[in-house]
């Protein structure tokens, strides 16, 4: 049987081409596959991507480094804008082995969520190409604590996205845990050398974060290749959605009569409402999240059907609430305390306190913004999070239900805005 741990080191054979050409009619664009000359087990190999998604999956990364595409009067991303794909060795500050598929979709996620989130600072820590915790902070430092609190079980291993320099503050905070990776624009000295003490951290530079607003309104082509060897191409997803004035307030028609929201959103709730919605843009779906003064409380992703997801966001909540309560006050994880009790070594009083409080509190949910990314088919989606105390709901609306969703937040004196845009990622 092959050695597991091996897999994870093998760097694969590379059989894919130096350059890749790909023609829309008659526009042509010519992309270069991007290759890092890395020390790697004591030599220096030039290698482009160490493997795709799973250990055994050759992969590549290409470049767009001519031509620009033009269709239906839209303007694609053109050369010269390399984000992820323009990374070359010295953007490798630290990076023992050649970066994986995961490492760099997992860093371009966190962009494609950042760069709507430039005006504070802000950190998002995304693992399996979905966020984990993401938060707004007065300084940087504050925005990683506040989002590695969010999800402390989630965070363990994964991506840390920064979109101011990274400082000593926030590097210290870094270092106290494991990650795998973290890109920021820039790494001042000090950050660097305490960043560095992880040997097994990948440190990544991205200059051009700090023009990611600039590609809020860019689009880019979108390729998904079928089983059968087809391909469906589309252009990328693009958010309407900037300040509170492209929202509306819910309201909607049904056999004659109006249904309308009984009171308009308070700043702090738009300010919540368009910070969930942001986050949206880089969550799979189906995906309700909840998020309260700037940071994620719950993130439910992926799930079937919308009340499922709804509940799920709420066990989560709950979950890293009394995970991030127990850590707090003894210094160990909620799973590795209740261990100890069972064991006999803790007191059941205090697991039982920390339930309490979870639940008093109800997972940090109450006064929260509760977000969708599609609309509610039926009520039953938006009551999951309005008896959790929800007091604002930001969805696209459109179904033939809205009055349903409309007279539930009326009836809990919420509040409920739609985008008039799903906002589907798959």
């Amino acid at each position: 049987m092959q050695n597991l741990k091996q897999a994870y080191t093998t760097i694969m054979d590379d059989h894919f081409t130096d350059d890749m050409t790909i023609t829309f009619g008659g526009q042509t664009l010519t992309y270069r596959k991007r290759t890092w000359k890395l020390e790697d087990e004591g030599k220096i190999v030039e290698k482009g991507l160490r493997y795709g998604e799973n250990p055994g999956q050759e992969a590549a990364l290409y470049e767009l480094v001519n031509g620009n595409l033009s269709l239906g009067g839209c303007q694609f991303i053109e050369p010269g804008a390399a984000l992820v794909s323009g990374i070359a060795e010295n953007d490798l500050i630290q990076f023992g082995k050649h970066p994986g598929k995961t490492n760099l979709t997992d860093i371009d996620n966190a962009l494609n969520i950042l760069k709507y989130l430039m005006d504070r600072p802000c950190t998002i820590i995304v693992k399996h190409n979905n966020p984990c915790g993401v938060a707004y902070g007065t300084t940087l430092a504050e925005s990683f604590l506040r989002a590695y609190r969010a999800d402390r079980i989630a965070a363990f291993g994964g991506c840390v996205a920064l979109n101011r320099t990274c400082d000593r503050e926030t590097a210290e905070l870094i270092a106290k845990e494991y990650f795998e990776v973290i890109c920021a624009p820039e790494y001042d000295g000090a950050a660097l050398d305490i960043l560095r003490t992880k040997k097994n951290l990948r440190i990544v530079k991205i200059s051009r974060i700090d023009t990611l607003a600039e590609y809020k309104t860019k689009r880019f082509v979108e390729f998904k290749s079928l089983t059968d060897g087809g391909i469906i191409v589309q252009q990328s997803a693009l958010n309407i959605v900037n300040t509170k004035e492209d929202l509306k307030p819910a309201v909607c028609e049904y056999k004659g009569t109006t249904y309308s929201i009984d009171r308009l959103p308070t700043e702090k709730e738009y300010d919540d409402m368009l910070f969930g919605w942001f986050v949206e843009q880089g969550v799979t779906s189906n995906s309700v999240l909840y998020v309260k003064d700037g940071v994620t409380v719950g993130i439910g992703t992926g799930e079937q059907d919308r009340v499922g997801v709804a509940e799920i966001a709420i066990f989560k909540a709950y979950t890293k609430y009394a995970d991030a309560l127990c850590f707090a006050k003894h210094g160990m994880s909620y799973k590795l305390f209740e261990l100890a009790v069972e064991k006999g070594e803790k007191a059941q009083s205090l697991l039982t306190d920390i339930d309490e409080e979870t639940k008093a509190n109800k997972g940090g949910i109450i006064g929260s913004a509760m977000v969708s990314d599609a609309f509610f088919p039926f009520r039953d989606g938006a009551d999951a999070g309005l008896k959790q105390g929800v007091t604002s709901i930001i969805q696209p609306g459109g179904s033939i239900r809205d009055f349903e969703s409309i007279i539930a937040c009326n009836e809990n004196k919420a509040t409920m805005v739609f985008t008039g845009q799903r906002a589907f990622k798959h």
